[in-house]
């Protein structure tokens, strides 16, 4: 593993995925990046509660939803891997979690995902979608699945 991509959440599972993650490229002097996606349903909501507290002038774009996950993961990284000595990079996105895992692992040269998943069962997964699956079957290289 050269370089692995941790994919950020709101929940307990999440950070302790990140710190393993960091665990690991810290063992095998791996960079490691960081990134949290933001969906379009959760854009929408965040963007309608702002709009409806402030002015009807004031708006919540695109560009401060990427820079908001990009500060999410920035601050699970400064909580999580502080006491380890391993560098790592944060990014953030808007749009489809899985799609933008793939994207991201792209751009950044990943051999590595980390991503957390939850248990569904396959009628589930078929009528809702699982982004930890897709992931799974799409990545070209190992992916670590920590469930909740």
């Amino acid at each position: 593993m050269d370089r692995a991509l941790a994919v950020v959440e709101p929940t307990e599972a999440a950070k302790e995925l990140v710190r393993e993650a960091g665990i690991i490229a810290e063992g095998l002097d791996a960079d490691l990046i960081l990134t949290h996606i933001t969906t379009e349903q959760e854009y929408g909501a965040r963007r309608d509660a702002m709009e409806s507290l402030m002015s009807s002038s004031a708006s919540y774009t695109v560009g401060e939803a990427e820079e908001g996950a990009t500060q999410f993961a920035r601050d699970i990284g400064d909580e999580v891997l502080s006491e380890l000595d391993v560098e790592y990079d944060v990014t953030g996105y808007l749009g489809n979690k899985a799609e933008k895992i793939l994207a991201a692992a792209e751009e950044y040269d990943c051999d590595h995902v980390f991503v957390t998943g939850r248990q569904r069962s396959p009628t589930g997964k078929a009528l809702f979608g699982d982004a930890t699956q897709e992931v799974i079957l799409d990545f070209d290289g190992p992916v670590t699945v920590l469930t909740d």
